[in-house]
């Protein structure tokens, strides 16, 4: 069996870091690179690229027009690497994903065909259109970079990020994401509409010519691992780790289903990724009360339909204490 497709652009094997104060200086060009075409989401911007520097994956989910996809874009071309969309519709089967074995007449071989799945950067747009099989497509590789079809399983790029938007409206025409795959996503975000200056600017950038047009990248492939590695290695202490612990519990004692495992450890990746990207070798409380409401919540189920995962949060970071 052959693989018809070249792989996918993937950086060198190698442990080098970057200084921390050059990560933040990374994270600064970034946003900064993404601002041409994002007006305001500040906030929202610095959440998707310290989830990538997190080794996570983002889910932003809010109505329709309010710049989901561009800021996927956006993000996604700032960087050197490869870059595929995905478009998700009530149609797509799991094999447009992942990829197809296909028998070639001329070899009489079978030759795998790469799906969109083999890029650095995925989109998936209106993920919640697809049925929750084509949905579940995502989930081994978004949790082990890896892709098996027919048996034979094959390496997804490195670095690997999804960027998925989902439609909040239109309830009958969508279909909600399995919770496993919710897990998966390190943060769900919400970009909400722009206030009127923000959204006046908007419209000034955009009569003519789209600014995401003209965008170009400001860093490499390489330097994006590098700065993975130096957020990897950034020092967790035990205080820091036992708070993060004591919220998770919070949120199983007082929810239906609350913070898994998994929502322990991406807490803690993206408050690394924070910390890195203020210039700090060590992360503290702060960083994962900063992450903790854009983390956690997704991740939550309640029984009553006047508490969501936000509220238990909000709860926990209030009456937990730190120590």
């Amino acid at each position: 069996m052959t693989d018809v497709n070249p792989p996918s652009q993937t950086a060198s094997p190698a442990n080098e870091s970057l200084e921390v104060s050059t990560v933040a200086d990374l994270c600064t060009e970034i946003e900064a690179n993404v601002a041409d075409v994002i007006v305001g989401h500040e906030e929202a911007i610095e959440h998707v690229i310290t989830a990538m520097l997190g080794r996570g994956h983002v889910l932003l989910d809010d109505v329709p027009g309010v710049g989901k996809t561009m800021l996927a874009r956006s993000i996604a071309t700032s960087v050197d690497c490869t870059f595929r969309r995905v478009q998700f519709t009530p149609d797509l089967l799991p094999a447009d994903v992942t990829g197809v074995n296909v028998f070639n007449q001329k070899t009489r071989e079978f030759e795998f065909q790469r799906g969109p799945v083999f890029a650095n950067f995925v989109l998936g747009d209106e993920i919640n259109r697809a049925p929750p099989k084509t949905q579940s497509a995502l989930l081994e590789a978004m949790e082990e970079t890896q892709v098996t079809v027919d048996g034979e399983t094959r390496d997804l790029p490195d670095p690997f990020t999804v960027i998925a938007t989902q439609n909040a409206v239109e309830p009958n025409r969508t279909y909600d994401l399995p919770f496993a795959e919710l897990d998966r996503f390190m943060k769900k975000l919400q970009l909400g509409y722009p206030d009127p200056e923000e959204e006046a600017e908007m419209l000034g950038r955009t009569v003519g010519d789209h600014p995401i047009d003209s965008l170009e990248a400001v860093t490499d492939l390489e330097t994006i691992v590098a700065a993975r590695e130096t957020v990897a290695r950034t020092r967790v202490e035990k205080p820091v780790r036992e708070y993060a612990t004591r919220l998770a519990g919070y949120t199983r004692e007082h929810a239906r289903i609350g913070v898994s495992p998994r929502g322990t450890i991406a807490l803690l990746r993206a408050a690394q990724a924070r910390a890195a990207a203020n210039g700090r070798e060590y992360v503290i409380p702060d960083d994962l009360q900063t992450e903790a409401p854009v983390v956690l919540p997704h991740r939550i189920k309640t029984t009553d339909r006047d508490r969501d995962g936000a509220t238990v949060v909000a709860n926990a970071l209030e009456r937990v204490p730190v120590e």
